[in-house]
């Protein structure tokens, strides 16, 4: 496009009414390319866009509330070892992401590449694994962080009780509520959110790490930390070592790692409020990863180099809050959560946008019942009844944590720990479906302005490696007393993603054939017919797709 077009910064209406194709901008030419106009408010810098990644994947959080299940599923070896490793393995599914987005700039991200590379068929599995995904992770975050704010207090003022289920979920209300709130009033505020989310991540994060250096009174050695093992979990009668270790224990652990680093895909969300977004949602998806990775390597380290004593933090279930009130006065401990809690406040705000954005960009194609709902805007071009819909779903699902849980003693949450499983699932699943219909592309593939050349065809692969070692940690119990034939089952201790996300598919699968592949002809056309011939007749998806 001539430099000149985008210079004259002309834009669609949201009514459809335009100057022709000259008026567009050069990001709002190639959204109308694939078939669309430009609804969502284009305000977002590059920055805003990598930091509504970097905030969702979010160190703060997942670190903090996954750290557990990297104790218990392996110990300090396993987390000081596995972290980079698996880093690494998710950033190969993270370029191959950035390569898409920079070729296909839209909300509908995944779902819309998926569509396109593999057909209607594929689209429509994608964007229901990747919408179950955004659900299910919005839930975790709020609901990690209502229990962070409880901690929180417990550290603070010590006639709090903390730990009362019942508490944890009016905050987890609350939570949702201010999130919701804050979605619903301005695409602006989100962004000014996401940037200053951005440095609070940095600076507290590394304020955590300063206070974990300088105030412990002792510190463990390296040694302990990058050899010790742990397997908190009841299998095997807590053996460290064998194949069941390896393939049992350690994937438990694994869910710290995968869990945390996940989400970066709302770069591709918010793709179409974004300037310069076929580079920018590019670069937003591989950096939030990278950065994350480090910081979070450091901070998990800083975790470990703590502990004053390693039984008590395993008979503690692994928690971080018994690390924090091992190692420092009760006020600092209270300080790194009150951190760690605020970080998860932006991050549940960060999920929320990515979702309803996901959610208005698959209903905006008709694939969502009571589609027209779900892709209205409001007089300030944010999809309301998506927001409200998005926090509904996520009481429902983790509703079953008012269950009390206690393991050896120590309340467990079982069902975050299903709901992380089930979100982390379905979007590593959703991100297979288009990284193989591309690496089966070959050369065939158009590549757009940031572009992996030749190296997509080993990144692909390992991509799709580590999805498949997903798929298995996902299932895992986190318990021994959540396996049927084991002395003392209970379905309340039952990671209940392997009754789900089956069901889920099952669902779709009877959905698609009952109703859907009759009428659902994948992503739909909403620019005008003088804008097509005008850009020269590019043919669209849905015209297209087989």
């Amino acid at each position: 496009m001539p430099e000149g077009v985008y210079e004259e910064g002309g834009h669609l209406a949201p009514d459809g009414q335009h100057g022709g194709a000259a008026t567009l901008t050069a990001d709002e030419r190639q959204l109308a390319e694939m078939g669309y106009k430009q609804e969502l408010s284009r305000s977002w810098s590059g920055f805003s866009n990598f930091a509504i990644s970097f905030s969702i994947i979010s160190i703060l959080a997942g670190c903090f509330t996954t750290f557990s299940s990297g104790w218990n599923g392996g110990g300090p070896a396993a987390i000081a070892w596995g972290w980079p490793i698996l880093a690494c393995l998710i950033l190969c599914i993270g370029l191959c992401l950035s390569e898409l987005v920079s070729a296909y700039p839209t909300s509908g991200g995944i779902y819309w590449w998926a569509s396109k590379l593999g057909g209607v068929k594929a689209g429509y599995y994608t964007g229901w694994l990747n919408l179950l995904g955004l659900l299910a992770i919005t839930a975790s975050v709020a609901y990690a962080c209502a229990i962070f704010l409880d901690s929180t207090l417990g550290f603070f003022f010590t006639s709090w009780h903390s730990g009362s289920l019942d508490t944890i979920f009016l905050f987890f209300l609350g939570i949702l509520f201010v999130a919701s709130l804050v979605n619903i009033f301005s695409s602006h505020l989100l962004s000014i959110f996401n940037n200053t989310s951005v440095w609070w991540h940095v600076i507290g994060a590394a304020v955590i790490v300063l206070i974990l250096i300088f105030l412990p009174h002792h510190h463990a050695s390296v040694s302990s930390v990058f050899t010790s093992r742990v397997n908190n979990t009841g299998f095997f009668g807590g053996k460290t070592s064998g194949v069941g270790f390896i393939f049992i224990i350690l994937p438990i652990g694994a869910l710290l790692t995968q869990y945390t680093i996940t989400g970066y895909d709302a770069s591709a969300h918010l793709s179409e409020e974004t300037h310069s977004a076929a580079n920018s949602a590019a670069k937003g998806i591989w950096r939030s990863i990278v950065y994350s990775a480090i910081g979070g390597y450091l901070l998990l380290l800083s975790f470990l180099f703590a502990v004053q004593d390693p039984s008590k933090v395993t008979a503690g279930g692994g928690s971080v809050q018994t690390i924090f009130a091992q190692a420092l006065t009760q006020r600092w401990g209270g300080t790194v959560l009150l951190i760690a809690t605020i970080g998860q406040l932006f991050c549940t705000m960060a999920c929320m946008t990515s979702c309803t954005r996901m959610l208005f960009a698959f209903s905006r194609d008709g694939a969502v019942p009571a589609a027209s709902v779900w892709s209205r805007l409001s007089a300030k071009r944010v999809p309301i009844a998506g927001v409200i819909l998005v926090a509904v779903f996520s009481l429902v699902i983790t509703s079953p944590a008012l269950i009390p849980v206690d393991l050896g003693g120590v309340p467990t949450p079982v069902a975050f720990y299903a709901v992380v499983s089930i979100g982390v699932i379905a979007l590593y699943w959703c991100f297979a479906i288009p990284i193989w219909h591309r690496w089966r592309m070959g050369d065939r593939f158009k590549p757009g302005e940031w572009t992996l050349g030749k190296k997509y065809k080993w990144i692909a692969v390992v991509a799709l490696i580590d999805i498949v070692l997903v798929s298995w940690m996902a299932f895992m119990p986190t318990s021994n007393l959540g396996v049927p034939w084991t002395t003392g089952f209970s379905m309340k201790y039952v990671n209940y993603t392997i009754l789900v996300f089956p069901a889920f598919l099952i669902f779709l699968w009877i959905y698609w054939h009952a109703s859907v592949k009759n009428w659902f002809t994948g992503p739909k056309q909403t620019i005008e017919e003088g804008i097509i011939e005008e850009l020269g007749g590019q043919d669209y998806p849905s015209a297209s797709l087989p």
